[in-house]
Parts: structure tokens; sequence; C-alpha cells
């Protein structure tokens, strides 16, 4: 799923969850609460924006292997 996913990249970034959250014009809360799994079904803005922070694309966010 892609909330592992986009705990791995952000911590190879060497983001915090704060900053991530920053960097994707989203509440830390939504950043914890996906990374969590507790956030199943994030919108696509969020999604987007947090693809954007990580530097990838919204594609390659939600893709599996």
């Amino acid at each position: 799923m892609f909330a592992k996913k986009i705990r791995e990249l952000r911590k190879k970034k060497g983001l915090s969850q704060d900053k991530l959250a920053r960097l994707a014009n989203v509440a830390f809360t939504t950043v914890v609460k996906i990374e969590s799994g507790e956030s199943k079904h994030p919108t696509i803005q969020t999604m987007a924006g947090i693809a954007k922070a990580l530097g990838i694309s919204l594609d390659e966010l939600i893709k599996d292997k």
C-alpha cells in the first residue's frame, strides 16, 4: 500500500512528517494518518501534493511495484 511507500520515500529524502506536510500543503495529522494506514482513502489533491513534495509523479506514488 502507499502508506509504507510514503514513509520510506519521506525517510529516504530525510524529511520529517511535519516537513512533508508543509511541503505538500496538507495538515501534519493527514500525513500521520496516511502513513499509519488510518486514512485509507486520501483525496487525489492530498496525494498529488505529497507526490510533488517527494519529487515523484502521482502515478509513481500510487502504482504497485
